[in-house]
């Protein structure tokens, strides 16, 4: 039997894709810092040892990891693939359809808790993705509790969107979604091909359906948002899915919140990514420094995200003749190894060379602290894919967004940073889609412009930004929203536990 201090409280259960473990590992620290509970994260191997080397330079003896057996080749994956980084989209399909599999070692995982323990954990934490551990939790004694690593807007959407597949009902590109008001509209050049094509019987369909409805039977949802940016978007998901829903985010390292950087924190970051930048974070912000408050455009599309050698040229002309500054994250494009040396053939002729020369550009390959070149004060406008990790960290610098939506639930992030927060306008949707330089110019001498529309956007985010600051405020007499929906929640999962140990009690009896 463990002592009272070994104790595991809460076992999560991320996805297997970076953009859900760094979430999950930073929800981990943050209710272990909060309530001193122990917690337990559980994956396959290859993610447990890069959570393992990250904690390595953090250690947190309050985290447990735990080891789930799985064998990639056994469901047509490649050896060693237990991530989506750098996976085609058919083998990502195969990585979320095999994820089924995991669980029956996660229940042989509770199991042994239990045996160790003489009881269950006080609840598990699951992803959206995993609906199945809804009965597994169940099965041992314990409350199951979706975390959704998104936002309240976009998780509505992504939820009611598969559920009904409101799209197929009709022969116009315009249709409603259930769940929202009448008014607001949804188009289909926003679904990602596989949910535009989805009918019920496919691969995605039967893989997402099942998995997204077992969700909804969970006690409850946690969302990586603040009550107070997302008011309308929690509003839908609380009444559609007839659940508590703990806004508890932005699950980002706090000094960048608050803005007390520190150099331990953007080190624990570049960790947490699992990547070091190609150019440094030092250089880079030497290169900003260079230029005047609110002036340079960063573009990052996402660590698993390219776009065409022709987008990369309209993109790369345009940002030239804007003549704005830029700091351009770049990778090789759609029909290439993401992995391999970019080629000067695919930017115009002489393009980094004139950038260089003038200051206007700092092409960086690959991957760049992201988190620090928002936060610096010459950071203007951030030309993203919209994923809710990236838009949290913009909107948590009062950064404003031009969108270039990829897959997931990109579009409805960008759909509400549009419509309902008026911060982001969208430059173009999908890979497929075709993009001009003239148009790319537009956009972003209006983004960049410190008055008009530029001005508006740069106000409202700026706003935004207070309200997520005073969301995680941790004092002992003045609590942010999201820390005490972080309280809330604890003592909801703790009179959960104390009912079923009653009605468990009545049934010996």
């Amino acid at each position: 039997m463990v002592s009272a201090d070994e104790y595991i409280k809460i076992v999560i259960l991320p996805f297997m894709g970076h953009g859900h473990l760094i979430p999950f590992l930073a929800l981990a620290k943050e209710i272990h810092h909060q309530t001193g509970f122990n917690v337990a994260i559980a994956n396959t191997p290859l993610n447990i040892q890069y959570l393992r080397s990250t904690l390595r330079h953090d250690p947190n003896p309050g985290i447990r990891l735990f080891e789930l057996r799985f064998t990639s080749s056994d469901h047509g994956l490649p050896p060693n693939t237990e991530n989506t980084e750098n996976l085609t989209l058919d083998l990502i399909s195969k990585l979320f359809s095999s994820s089924v599999y995991l669980r029956t070692p996660f229940h042989n995982a509770l199991l042994e808790i239990v045996k160790q323990q003489g009881r269950p954990p006080v609840c598990v934490i699951s992803d959206v993705f995993f609906g199945w551990a809804v009965d597994v939790a169940n099965s041992v004694g314990t409350v199951n509790i979706t975390f959704s690593t998104g936002g309240g807007y976009g998780t509505m959407a992504y939820v009611s969107l598969w559920l009904n597949l409101p799209h197929r009902k009709t022969d116009s590109d315009e249709f409603n979604v259930p769940g929202f008001p009448e008014i607001c509209k949804f188009h289909v050049s926003q679904l990602h091909r596989f949910l535009r094509n989805a009918d019920g019987n496919d691969l995605w369909s039967r893989f997402m359906q099942p998995q997204i409805s077992g969700s909804l039977r969970s006690f409850g949802w946690l969302c990586n948002t603040v009550e107070e940016i997302e008011p309308f978007g929690l509003d839908l998901l609380r009444k559609y899915i007839k659940s508590p829903v703990w806004p508890i985010g932005p699950l980002l390292p706090k000094p960048w919140v608050t803005k007390s950087l520190s150099s331990n924190c953007d080190s624990l970051y570049r960790q947490l990514a699992g990547k070091e930048p190609e150019i440094s974070p030092e250089k880079c912000l030497q290169w900003l420094d260079m230029h005047g408050h609110d002036s340079v455009l960063y573009i990052s599309i996402g660590s698993q995200n390219t776009i065409s050698p022709s987008h990369i040229m309209e993109l790369a002309i345009g940002l030239e003749n804007s003549g704005k500054p830029f700091i351009w994250v770049i990778r090789p494009p759609l029909g290439f190894d993401l992995k391999a040396e970019f080629r000067s053939e695919w930017l115009p002729q002489g393009f980094e060379d004139r950038m260089n020369k003038s200051n206007k550009g700092l092409l960086v390959k690959n991957w760049a602290s992201q988190l620090e070149i928002l936060s610096h004060k010459s950071t203007g406008a951030f030309l993203s894919h919209c994923g809710w990790n990236s838009t949290l960290e913009s909107l948590s610098q009062g950064v404003k967004i031009i969108g270039w939506l990829m897959v997931a639930e990109q579009a409805y992030n960008s759909k509400m940073l549009v419509e309902e927060m008026g911060v982001a306008v969208e430059l173009t949707r999908g890979i497929q889609s075709s993009i001009s330089s003239e148009h790319v110019k537009k956009v972003t001498e209006m983004v960049m412009d410190k008055e008009g529309k530029g001005g508006d956007m740069k106000k409202k985010a700026e706003e935004i930004a207070e309200h997520i600051k005073a969301a995680v405020k941790d004092e002992l007499d003045d609590k942010g929203s999201s820390i005490k929906a972080l309280d809330d929640f604890v003592s909801s999962i703790k009179t959960r536990k104390q009912d079923l140990y009653v009605v468990s009690a009545r049934n010996e009896l």
